[in-house]
């Protein structure tokens, strides 16, 4: 057995001190050990937000993509004929407009006659 210290006074003093020793070194692995872990967790999330990210951009362009293939495929709703009709009656003014500042109209040209038939000996000589 270790021989027991003379003053009780050292034991407590030399506890203390091997107990601080310790929970010194538990703080500082705890330490390093949670500064490793936060790092980790760090690294987690920007990977989760670069992932969601990427998700939501090409979540984005299917939408866009899939309205540009439904606009192109659907019927004619009552707001389409109308912008129709409308344009419809702007070209009409326009055409309007274009054939009244045309010269005037020309007497059509006299009929000629159809070419004289060929009589029948001339086919044959032919």
């Amino acid at each position: 057995m270790p021989p027991r210290p003379s003053k009780p006074k050292e034991l407590p003093d030399s506890l203390r001190e091997a107990v601080e020793r310790t929970v010194d070194a538990t703080l500082g692995s705890a330490e390093r050990s949670r500064a490793s872990a936060q790092s980790a967790l760090d690294d987690v999330v920007h990977s989760v937000d670069e992932l969601r990210r990427g998700a939501e951009e090409r979540l984005s362009k299917s939408r866009r993509s899939m309205a540009g293939a439904i606009e192109g495929r659907r019927p004619a709703n009552l707001d389409d004929i109308r912008e129709l009709k409308a344009e419809l009656r702007a070209l009409s003014r326009r055409l309007d407009a274009i054939e009244e500042r045309l010269p005037a109209k020309r007497k059509p040209a006299a009929k000629r006659k159809p070419p004289a038939k060929r009589s029948s000996s001339a086919k044959r000589s032919s």
